[in-house]
């Protein structure tokens, strides 16, 4: 029986075999496995972001990267690098001088998202960027930026330190009191607000009424694009003294969290940026 066996299955073995050998012979494969050529642009956002500090630069459309539902398109060309030259100049040279050669490196998004065109909310407001999980950051607007514009360019890039912020809290928290310093009036109708109400109750945005994590990114973010000079004219025009006293607080927080965390003085840091800013809108 088992001789019987043995024969019908080497038998079936050969059938299948010979089947195959009779159908159609498997053609060449659909799949381009060639490799992309590089265009300038590539070779240049390789040479400055991918293989020194390992992010990765989306400015080709890739519906998976964007939200469908939203107006958005690529970014032209023509402007993608003058973009990142101003994000390598006032976010990587600076936390790099003042953090080491490691510190982008080893705390950045792994990619940066860029898309052309207004990110419009329903509450008629609208989002310039956003960060992802500590690895993405996604930059929208880019075609309208005008880099001679100094309160424009001030604007979009403190969206840049705004969210990189979230990264850095996202790898090292901030203390948990920086929320306790004036909570009662956070609210998720922050839109609502002017920037005068907003000062006036303690705020140094509209933005950071929203929540203690959006308030400690607007307090750096806010810091990193005016120099020290501006930045204490702004609290000091409050009129409210606790108002004043509530922001002067957190900016001790901020300030405490740089140094005993990462071993930057974020005044040191300021003023870099500032003078980066200031370099390449003039």
């Amino acid at each position: 029986m088992k001789e019987i066996i043995k024969w019908i299955t080497i038998v079936a073995i050969t059938i299948t075999v010979m089947s195959c050998d009779k159908g159609d012979s498997v053609g060449p494969t659909q799949i381009n496995t060639e490799t992309p050529q590089l265009s300038e642009l590539d070779i240049w956002i390789r040479n400055n972001f991918t293989t020194p500090y390992n992010i990765e630069i989306q400015y080709k459309w890739n519906e998976n990267e964007v939200d469908l539902n939203r107006y958005l398109y690529p970014p032209t060309v023509d402007n993608i690098k003058p973009l990142l030259e101003v994000v390598k100049a006032i976010w990587i040279e600076p936390y790099t001088q003042l953090g080491g050669e490691n510190f982008i490196k080893n705390i950045a998004p792994r990619q940066f998202t860029l898309a052309g065109g207004f990110n419009y909310n329903q509450s008629a407001t609208i989002t310039l960027g956003f960060a992802e999980a500590g690895t993405k950051i996604t930059l929208f607007n880019v075609d309208q930026l005008d880099l001679t514009d100094l309160v424009l360019t001030k604007r979009y890039f403190k969206t840049i330190q705004h969210e990189y912020t979230h990264i850095l809290n996202q790898t090292k928290p901030f203390d948990p009191a920086f929320g306790e310093v004036n909570p009662k009036n956070y609210t998720a109708q922050w839109f609502n607000r002017s920037l005068s109400v907003a000062n006036e109750l303690g705020y140094i945005t509209p933005y950071a009424s929203s929540s203690a994590i959006e308030d400690y990114a607007e307090m750096v973010s806010v810091m990193l694009t005016n120099s020290k000079t501006e930045f204490d004219a702004l609290v000091d025009g409050i009129t409210s003294n606790e108002a004043r006293a509530s922001i002067r607080t957190k900016e001790q927080f901020v300030v405490k969290y740089f140094t005993d965390e990462f071993g930057i003085d974020l005044y040191e840091l300021q003023e870099l940026v500032n003078q980066k800013t200031l370099d390449i809108v003039n």
